[in-house]
């Protein structure tokens, strides 16, 4: 068990290198919250939440992490001693919800025991896989000769998935030019963030003739019944993300038949423990599974990396280097991948298998809390 002694909460902001447009809105900067925390024995770990600044993607927000964090959570788990695997219980018994905030609090309480141990975050999850494969999403453009040639831009690069993300008015057409342009052999996949409906069957089954490796989140988060009626509809299998935040949410989607595939986001689904089961149960289930991501630093982007390295994350996940997102990351060295479409999980180096740019996040830093013990 690690006896904490205090954390430290910093607002950096970081500009990205092209703005991001999804279904929920344009992202050109990020407001990106990071968590420092220190043991009694003098170890120290990071760690990054994945809350965004408005309550789009998800009802938690960085402002209502940051007073989660600060004001509930923070202050039952310095007055505990806990580890990643337990961390989720102790708060859970005093605290509802917040599973973003409570993420990064339980992933800098694994991070800290990596380092306390001397060995990598992947080795103490379990990981197996020395390289995991990487895939890419892109945002929707305005205009489909855009968008294709960002797409023959990141099959250049050896990108292993190439996601388009898609909403009502913006799909099919898109879609096609892509496919076109790249050919059968390319594995595309498709993301609505639940934009669209029961209503829109003819133009979600018309995507059918693109050989999508998956259509994720198709339907609105909390229908299960709806999904599962899609996807015996359709060829292309069905990734459920926001309808999947527990392991109970998986048992769910099996009975319904509501997909095939899983987005495991560990920053959203309340940390490392939960995102571990939830590979487990579909592994168990015979489910497809992937790591997923929410535009991280580098800080967030190595608890993925960890997490990419179990046995049953076999399709490429949302890992794609520091180069895609950032001029300048906060860890060194920066993410980056190979020609094949690889990120090397650092098996060889203590914790995250990064050094924190402390100088950089002091500099970039805009507001601070510290909480001790």
């Amino acid at each position: 068990m690690i006896d904490l002694k205090s954390l430290t909460l910093r607002e950096i902001r970081l500009t990205l290198k092209e703005p991001f447009v999804a279904a929920g809105g344009v992202q050109e900067h990020r407001r990106i919250l990071l968590l420092e925390m220190r043991s009694r024995d003098g170890h120290t770990a990071w760690s990054e939440c994945v809350a965004q600044e408005r309550p789009g993607y998800s009802l938690e927000t960085i402002d209502t992490a940051w007073t989660a964090l600060r004001d509930d959570l923070a202050p039952v788990l310095l007055g505990a001693a806990a580890d990643g695997q337990h961390v989720p219980a102790v708060l859970d018994a005093h605290v509802r919800g917040h599973p973003m905030a409570t993420a990064a609090l339980e992933m800098a309480c694994w991070a800290l025991e990596a380092e306390r141990q001397n060995a990598s975050l992947a080795c103490l999850l379990g990981g197996t896989q020395a390289r995991v494969p990487v895939g890419v999403a892109l945002g929707m453009e305005s205009d489909p000769s855009t968008l294709v040639e960002k797409v023959r831009r990141c099959v250049g690069e050896g990108y292993r998935k190439i996601k388009l993300k898609i909403a009502p008015g913006a799909d099919r057409r898109f879609v096609a030019a892509v496919r076109e342009a790249v050919g059968p052999d390319i594995p595309l996949a498709v993301d609505a963030n639940g934009t669209y409906s029961r209503a829109d069957l003819d133009v979600l089954r018309s995507l059918d003739a693109f050989g999508l490796i998956m259509l994720e989140q198709p339907l609105h988060r909390d229908d299960m019944a709806g999904h599962a009626a899609l996807q015996r509809e359709l060829v292309t299998p069905i990734c459920l993300d926001e309808s999947v935040t527990t392991s109970r949410d998986i048992e769910a989607m099996i009975r319904w038949g509501s997909g095939r595939i899983v987005n495991v986001k560990p920053g959203r689904v309340g940390g490392l423990a939960r995102a571990m089961n939830m590979h487990d149960l579909c592994r168990e289930s015979g489910l497809a599974a992937w790591v997923g991501g929410m535009l991280e630093t580098g800080i967030g982007r190595a608890f993925n990396v960890a997490l990419a390295s179990l046995p049953n994350f076999s399709l490429p996940g949302d890992l794609s280097p520091s180069s895609r997102y950032w001029e300048r990351d906060i860890v060194e060295p920066e993410w980056t991948m190979s020609t094949d479409g690889f990120v090397d999980v650092p098996f060889d180096r203590p914790g995250l298998g990064v050094e924190i740019d402390r100088d950089r996040i002091e500099n970039l830093t805009r507001r601070a809390d510290h909480i001790a013990s």
